[in-house]
C-alpha cells in the first residue's frame, strides 16, 4: 500500500493569506519568495495580487526591511563582501535604492576588520609554499566571499 501525502491541497484565499502571514512572520522575506510560495500553493494571479498587497498593506512584506535584514545576517554570519550581497539581492529582484540602503547596514570599521580576518584565516590554512601561488588561492577565496579586488590586494600586500 502507498501512503503518499497529497500534494494537491487547496487552498481558499483567506487560508492562503493566513498561510502567508505565517510565512512572513517568521522570517523576512522579499516579493520574489512570497509569490513562488503562492505559486507552489496554487494560487490564482488575481489571488496572488490581492494576498501580496495584503501583506504590504499590514507590513508583513516589506522590501526594504528585507534587505536590510539580509545584508546584516550574510555580512555577519556567512561573512560575505557587499559585492556577494549586491548580487544576492539583486538576485531576488530587490531594486538599486533599497541596496543601496541595505549596504549602509554594514558598518566599515567592521567590514574591513572581517576582510582582514579572513585574509589572514585562509593564509595560515594555505600550506603553498610559493608567495605568489598562495596570495592568489587567498584573493580567490575572499573574492568568492564578494569583497572588493582593490582591498583585498591592499591587505595582501602585508604578506611577503
Amino acid at each position: 500500500m502507498n501512503y503518499q501525502k497529497a500534494t494537491n491541497k487547496t487552498y481558499t484565499v483567506t487560508q492562503a493569506q493566513h498561510a502567508l502571514e505565517n510565512f512572513c512572520v517568521y522570517q523576512d522575506r522579499c516579493h520574489k519568495e512570497v509569490e513562488e510560495k503562492l505559486a507552489k500553493m496554487g494560487m490564482i494571479p488575481d489571488a496572488q495580487e490581492h494576498i501580496i498587497l495584503h501583506l504590504i498593506e499590514h507590513n508583513f512584506l516589506n522590501e526594504e526591511r528585507f534587505a536590510k535584514s539580509f545584508a546584516r545576517g550574510k555580512f555577519r554570519i556567512k561573512k560575505y563582501g557587499k559585492v556577494r550581497i549586491t548580487q544576492e539581492l539583486k538576485f531576488r529582484n530587490i531594486s538599486a535604492y533599497n541596496i543601496k540602503i541595505a549596504l549602509k547596514e554594514i558598518d566599515t570599521e567592521a567590514y574591513h576588520q572581517t576582510l582582514e580576518e579572513l585574509i589572514q584565516k585562509k593564509w595560515n590554512a594555505t600550506k603553498e609554499t610559493n608567495t605568489y601561488k598562495k596570495k592568489k588561492k587567498v584573493a580567490d577565496f575572499v573574492l568568492r566571499k564578494g569583497y572588493e579586488s582593490h582591498l583585498i590586494y591592499e591587505n595582501l600586500n602585508q604578506f611577503n
